[in-house]
């Protein structure tokens, strides 16, 4: 009797997991994820990266999504197959929202699943994009569920899905990296539509070194529990939602910045730049966060420097933070000869535990030290409901009409119950009308 391979492991749950193994926090806890991915979506068509591209990569374009560990961006990449797949399939049978939810939680867990297959996936890293490996799997997953494809089917899109994958880091903070979770997202879907037509791949690609290995070292696979036996990695591991677009890591930053601040400033003052000596950061070694001087937005949502310098200077970092004539400040760039960079032993690059200190030093001689090792809106401080909504309104609003922010945000907080998910790309679709300036008379 042959031994079960880790692939058609991993084709058995895809296709064998119901609606029945969501559990009420997997449930909550992917309705918060849902409403985010589409916030940050609608807000993605705004920038220049979705203009240049003509809607082929429609999400992730501002580096705002959420983050999980070990590291992705497992939203991006899933919510937007099953939005166009529940607009383009017959009306007849419906599509509920639980089966949305169902196969979005697929497509996350899948994703979740091959990345603890190694031990390079835990840290933030260094050779490839995450959601361009392990989202296109999930992409193909997440589709294949919704698809209802057979275990074979299955097997067959996770093998096609491997082909698609990939993406280097080397693309970071430029206008292209927007468009690795657009192609995971677009690959999956097609690796499920091939599967379906009867396109074949290698039955044991998860297994191997030269399969899904081929991204990861120290791969090392495990047949997936099964089904009676299964947990979902979402109801132990929660995920980060960002309250400004750059670099997950810079958000400690952030935070630790702010409670800077609070030394520096009193009252509505501006900032001291000139009884500031030097600025000292003590982060993990990331070098493509490690952006003196970044000359883009792009580069600016990587630089642990400027978000630094944004946040002492303006006490708050908003999306417009990041537009080119905020960038390039005389402020800003006087700051940012001030700030020197740190990496402590104990300061190892995992969104799980890493921290940030910030010491700043003054001509007087006076020195400050800030310290943040939790962040609001990472997994262990998470987000509010409140603040989660509020996010997602400050990123619709221009999109769309208020009639259709407000129904999404309560259609989504209802998702369990809803009985055709088409409804929600009608709601998209509920464009804001545009403003009309006013003469004067």
């Amino acid at each position: 009797m042959m031994l079960q391979s880790v692939t058609e492991s991993f084709a058995k749950v895809i296709h064998g997991l119901k609606v029945g193994h969501l559990t009420d926090r997997v449930i909550q806890r992917s309705k918060r994820m849902v409403l985010d991915a589409l916030g940050v979506g609608l807000l993605g068509t705004s920038t220049e990266v979705f203009h240049k591209t003509s809607g082929y990569s429609k999400i992730h374009s501002m580096d705002f999504d959420d983050t999980w560990h070990p590291a992705t961006h497992p939203s991006g990449a899933v919510l937007p197959v099953l939005m166009a797949l529940s607009e383009a399939l017959p009306p007849s049978p419906k599509y509920s929202g639980l089966d949305l939810l169902l196969a979005f939680n697929v497509g996350i867990e899948v994703q979740g699943r091959l990345l603890r297959f190694s031990k390079e996936a835990y840290d933030i890293p260094k050779r490839f994009h995450p959601p361009s490996v392990v989202g296109t799997l999930g992409s193909a997953a997440a589709a294949s569920k919704f698809l209802g494809l057979s275990v074979t089917e299955c097997q067959e899109a996770l093998a096609i899905a491997v082909s698609h994958a990939g993406a280097p880091m080397a693309n970071a903070a430029t206008q292209t990296k927007p468009l690795h979770v657009g192609n995971a997202a677009r690959h999956g879907l097609e690796a499920a539509f091939l599967a379906m037509l009867g396109l074949q791949g290698n039955k044991r690609v998860l297994d191997l070194e030269t399969g899904f290995g081929a991204f990861y070292t120290n791969y090392s696979p495990k047949v997936l529990p099964d089904l009676d036996s299964h947990t979902w990695l979402l109801e132990k591991q929660d995920v980060a939602f960002k309250r400004f677009p750059a670099h997950l890591a810079t958000h400690w930053v952030a935070d630790t910045a702010a409670s800077m601040r609070r030394h520096l400033v009193t009252d509505k003052s501006p900032l001291p730049i000139d009884r500031i000596e030097r600025i000292v950061l003590r982060i993990p070694d990331v070098q493509y966060v490690n952006r003196p001087f970044p000359k883009s937005e792009h580069e600016a949502r990587h630089s642990f420097q400027y978000v630094a310098c944004a946040m002492l200077l303006d006490g708050v970092i908003t999306v417009p933070a990041f537009h080119k004539r905020q960038i390039n400040r005389p402020q800003v760039r006087e700051l940012l000869g001030k700030v020197e960079l740190e990496h402590p032993r104990d300061n190892l690059p995992n969104f799980n535990t890493l921290y940030c200190e910030m010491s700043v030093a003054l001509k007087d001689g006076s020195i400050f030290t800030e310290r943040s090792d939790t962040f609001y809106g990472h997994w262990r401080k998470p987000l509010s409901q409140k603040d989660l909504q509020e996010k997602f309104r400050t990123n619709s609003c221009r999109t769309l009409s208020c009639h259709a922010v407000e129904r999404l945000i309560e259609i989504v907080e209802n998702l369990e119950d809803l009985e055709d998910c088409s409804v929600l790309t009608t709601l998209l679709k509920e464009t804001s009308p545009p403003k009309i300036a006013s003469k004067s008379i």
